[in-house]
């Protein structure tokens, strides 16, 4: 094999290895984790090509630090589940106070949902904090 070609060689080798890395710490290698507690505010199953379940978590806040007046804030917690037994037992939890164990990842693919943070798994349900009860108005009459 000539000079040239074992250079070209090497440098598709060290692509090709540089590439793999890449790809293993932007979408495989596990950034953080953690639990994450709040109001389960909707799970969904969506997609066009690939359906996955993506939910929301309300997390309710304390008085923010800005100098104007400071307010209750609400946190998001934008959320994608891979595991549908996981999935179906959130999804008889909207409106309930759950905790969630979630893994970060940094960058995300489309089969495994869309967002950073998938819930690998359900640590606690309690019953919610509003009221539940609606009424129900049908031409005048309560229900």
């Amino acid at each position: 094999m000539s000079t040239k070609g074992k250079i070209i060689t090497w440098l598709t080798a060290i692509l090709l290895v540089g590439a793999a890395v890449f790809v293993y710490f932007k979408f495989y290698f596990v950034f953080g984790e953690g639990v994450k507690a709040g109001e389960l505010n909707q799970i969904v199953y969506k997609g066009w090509i690939w359906k996955t379940y993506e939910g929301r978590l309300i997390q309710t806040g304390f008085k923010s630090n800005q100098k104007t007046g400071g307010s209750l804030q609400s946190n998001e917690f934008n959320f994608s589940v891979v595991n549908k037994e996981v999935a179906d037992s959130l999804m008889l939890c909207s409106g309930k106070n759950v905790e969630l164990h979630y893994k970060e990842y940094n960058g995300m693919l489309p089969w495994r949902g869309m967002q950073h943070y998938i819930v690998d798994k359900i640590v606690s349900i309690s019953p919610g904090t509003g009221n539940s009860e609606i009424p129900i108005f049908t031409g005048g009459e309560s229900l």
